[in-house]
């Protein structure tokens, strides 16, 4: 490339991602994109391609302020409370700036687009997680983004869905349709391997971004876990040409055959299975585990160094190894293949399993409960239960073996199917796969991620810093058939200190001393505040029409202690009572 078509390649750039480096005042040197195809990502996307820019900007802003922000490494050897908090406040830091960047790239959406998040994380504390571990900042279902009066009126409708008994996800998908309005779904976990980025482990820490071409066909908020298999295409159709079914409930002993068909010749040895591990997975994988090594694959451990030549880990991150699902041949010819298994949370499975139109995969799920309790054979086969049935509990005592239960978990586990139930999750089918999220037959994705860290599966480097207060970030679009590997080279045009204000929410600003009575207040602090409320505290917002009243007696002090609760109560009661204007909407109790 010449000097003069790199310049005018990092002008167009800069000129299309506008309004997040203005945002976050962040200066493009430079950008390298690797393509796997000819034509640019956004000639394959639905998106177009400043939008398509845009959420790459967006999620290389997300990881780099959360890497220099977020108190990357700050919970190294900390008790377990500490641990929480530094995973929370980054949390906080990384929602913050992906939804900032959504708020800013939306407003160049067509007059009748809007965003509308339909799966976050964060939401539910893990499997072996004392309950204030979850409750987590987080951009969760109902978020919509786009010009100003769209976004009210969209907003309004959600409200409806979220609040009117009767109003489905039909009703307003076809009010939608009426309309003549688009509403492009998103699957959002903006610091996904948040235990390894707290810890400050090398590898695994990222952003991801699923952006649907419709809304996902949820009508609430919702996270539970998913039994998810996934394998390359190739794999599948060779099943299905001896007839056989290849899905999350297939034996793995056929799955092997499948493989082996597919890929004549291949060592068992060389079949190179990916699922999470640990003692405290024993009981819930135990079984899955055995069934692939009486197949004598082999089951990956920590260390592992995949082709990239990275160690992979199996402590968390179930999203990125989707992207080396497939084969490849060694220095001596052999080859190996890649797959994953086991089970992830709601979101990551989906934003896993969309994958499927992007990769040549082909990938299942499961539907397990929340408190993911049972092995992984049991989970899939109780939430297809019918709560309301008289023998519910016998049916529940006989899938785990026959042993009695207490009431408590009987309704525990008829709630948890009910509640799946209401938010329009798709029960009935022991198997699902990505189509059955969305409303349409045909559907499209667009996938944005940004790494903090290197990522072993894909070989991406992680954040680096090339000179005073510049830095390169990697990040991936793609989409069916394209994907391309962007590098920005971004300079803060600000001084350190001063950067950590731009990419800190206000509220945080002030829980660390700022004093909110002499900054200047403007307008635009009120939709601020509105947006950190719902990402910090969604449990203690309370949505009547127009105004939210922000009950603080819902928030756990494990999540957010009561000095910072007292302190964003009196920033509020501040605010309230100084600009009542602007501050109309807000009801501090």
């Amino acid at each position: 490339m010449t000097d003069t078509a790199k310049r005018n390649l990092v002008a167009q750039w800069a000129f299309d991602t506008r309004p997040v480096l203005l945002r976050f005042h962040l200066w493009l040197e430079d950008v390298e994109v690797e393509r796997s195809q000819a034509e640019p990502v956004s000639a394959h996307s639905f998106a177009p391609r400043g939008i398509a820019r845009c959420l790459a900007m967006t999620s290389a802003a997300t990881a780099l302020g959360t890497r220099l922000f977020g108190d990357y490494g700050g919970a190294a050897a900390k008790d377990k409370a500490t641990v929480n908090q530094v995973k929370k406040a980054a949390d906080a830091v990384s929602a913050y700036v992906m939804s900032e960047g959504l708020w800013h790239l939306t407003r160049t959406l067509p007059e009748n687009h809007a965003l509308m998040v339909c799966l976050g994380e964060g939401l539910m504390p893990k499997v072996g997680e004392t309950p204030e571990m979850g409750a987590n900042p987080m951009l969760g279902f109902g978020r919509v983004y786009a010009r100003p009066e769209l976004a009210k009126t969209v907003d309004r409708r959600v409200r409806r869905l979220l609040n009117e008994p009767g109003h489905t996800f039909e009703h307003f998908h076809e009010w939608l349709r009426g309309r003549g309005i688009t509403l492009w779904g998103a699957a959002v976990d903006t610091l996904e391997n948040t235990s390894r980025f707290a810890d400050g482990q090398p590898t695994g820490p990222m952003t991801v971004f699923h952006l649907f071409d419709s809304p996902l066909r949820l009508s609430r908020p919702y996270e539970s876990y998913m039994g998810c298999l996934t394998v390359p295409t190739r794999v599948a159709q060779a099943a299905e040409s001896t007839s056989v079914l290849l899905d999350y409930r297939t034996p793995r002993k056929q799955v092997t055959e499948a493989i082996e068909a597919a890929y004549p010749g291949i060592r068992r040895e060389h079949i190179h299975v990916w699922t999470l591990r640990g003692k405290s997975r024993v009981h819930r994988l135990g079984r899955l585990w055995e069934e692939w090594e009486k197949a004598g694959v082999h089951l990956i451990e920590d260390g592992w160094k995949a082709p990239s030549g990275l160690a992979v880990f199996t402590d968390s991150g179930t999203y990125a190894p989707t992207f080396l699902v497939g084969s490849w041949k060694d220095g001596a010819g052999a080859t190996h293949v890649f797959l994953c298994d086991g089970y992830a949370a709601t979101a990551e499975a989906m934003q896993a399993a969309s994958l499927s139109d992007v990769l040549e995969v082909h990938s299942t799920m499961s539907l397990f409960s929340p408190t993911f309790e049972l092995p992984v054979d049991a989970e899939g086969r109780l939430m297809q239960l019918d709560p309301s049935a008289p023998d519910f509990a016998e049916r529940l005592k006989t899938l785990i073996g026959g042993r009695d239960i207490e009431a408590g978990r009987v309704r525990a586990y008829a709630d948890a199917i009910h509640e799946a139930a209401v938010s329009n999750m798709p029960l009935g089918k022991p198997v699902l796969r990505a189509d059955d999220f969305l409303p349409e037959k045909s559907w499209s994705v667009l996938a944005c991620v940004g790494y903090m860290c290197e990522d072993p599966y894909t070989g991406a480097s992680g954040i680096t810093q090339v000179g005073d207060r510049t830095y390169r970030v990697s990040t991936l679009l793609a989409t069916r058939k394209a994907s391309s590997r962007v590098t920005f080279t971004l300079r803060l045009m600000e001084s350190f200190e001063e950067t950590r204000q731009v990419f800190s929410p206000l509220l945080v600003r002030f829980l660390s001393g700022v004093d909110h009575t002499m900054r200047p207040v403007k307008i635009s602090d009120s939709g601020r505040i509105r947006n950190e409320l719902q990402t910090m505290i969604p449990q203690a917002l309370e949505h009547d029409g127009d105004r939210i009243r922000v009950r603080f007696e819902r928030i756990n002090e494990m999540v957010l202690p009561r000095d910072k609760q007292a302190r964003i109560r009196e920033v509020l009661h501040w605010y309230k009572a100084n600009h009542p204007i602007w501050f109309e909407w807000l009801e501090p109790v």
